[in-house]
């Protein structure tokens, strides 16, 4: 199992984490540094140049981004996404889950919409907060990064922009499709991997759109049942306790409810 790590900035600027996974079982599952140099030139080929902005983009952020964007940016906006939704979709052997028990994060789909983050990078740092992100999120090339137009919710009366985004690679081979609530629910549950556990993704992203207004039903109905499957298996555990201590008598009873203090 990998060591947990709590991925850093500096760890990024380093290239620290690619380095600490070269030497491990994962190492053959990284995309090849050629083309993330590649996918990165392409990116930054093809930014747009749009009015009003003076040469700074804007990067659009669905999941981890929202309250974890570790890029430098001057400004941050709701803004929505259309032609794309966000899902599970990709299985975590690495970050949020391991081999022998992947966990899930989120990713854009084709179809539907989906209300996000974006964050204005000023034009001068450009290359230098791409460079960043390639190393976090394009590390197995399980993404496509795509310039999406999105429609900023402040001005809602303003032509639509575009924004850099991380959407599906559907030929990946961590590419989960579209799975059942029970399925996504019981990935999240009890997978952890080298930035933590996977069910505290789903609630750190919760948390991240509440903070900015934002609702989504699907993470908030994915939550409730990951609670209540948490409730159910810990019922059986407290009824057994409670049929072991009925069995053992009234002193048994006495006992765990008036504790002996220790010094």
């Amino acid at each position: 199992m990998l060591p947990r790590m709590a991925i850093t900035r500096q760890d990024l600027e380093s290239d620290r984490l690619r380095t600490s996974l070269c030497s491990t079982p994962v190492a053959s599952s990284l995309l090849p540094e050629a083309d993330v140099e590649r996918s990165l030139c392409a990116a930054l080929g093809s930014r747009p140049d749009t009015p009003g902005l003076n040469g700074d983009v804007w990067l659009f952020g669905y999941g981890s981004l929202i309250w974890n964007p570790m890029v430098v940016h001057t400004d941050r906006k709701v803004a929505t996404v259309h032609g794309y939704h966000r899902g599970f979709y990709l299985y975590s052997r690495i970050n949020r889950g391991t081999w022998d028990n992947p966990g899930l994060v989120l990713g854009l789909d084709r179809g539907g919409c989906c209300t996000g983050m974006v964050f204005r990078i000023p034009s001068h740092v450009i290359e230098q907060e791409f460079r960043v992100l390639w190393r976090r999120e394009m590390l197995t090339g399980a993404y496509h990064p795509r310039w999406l137009r999105v429609k900023l919710e402040d001005t809602p009366e303003a032509p639509e922009q575009r924004a850099l985004a991380f959407v599906m690679n559907r030929e990946h081979s961590a590419y989960a499709g579209r799975l059942p609530d029970d399925r996504v629910v019981a990935c999240l549950r009890h997978a952890c991997g080298l930035y933590g556990p996977a069910r505290e993704y789903l609630q750190q992203t919760l948390l991240g759109l509440a903070t900015n207004g934002v609702d989504d039903p699907y993470l908030g109905r994915l939550w409730h049942q990951l609670q209540a499957s948490d409730a159910a298996e810990a019922a059986p555990d407290a009824a057994g306790a409670a049929t072991r201590i009925a069995a053992a008598g009234p002193d048994a009873v006495e006992a765990t409810s008036q504790p002996h203090e220790t010094v």
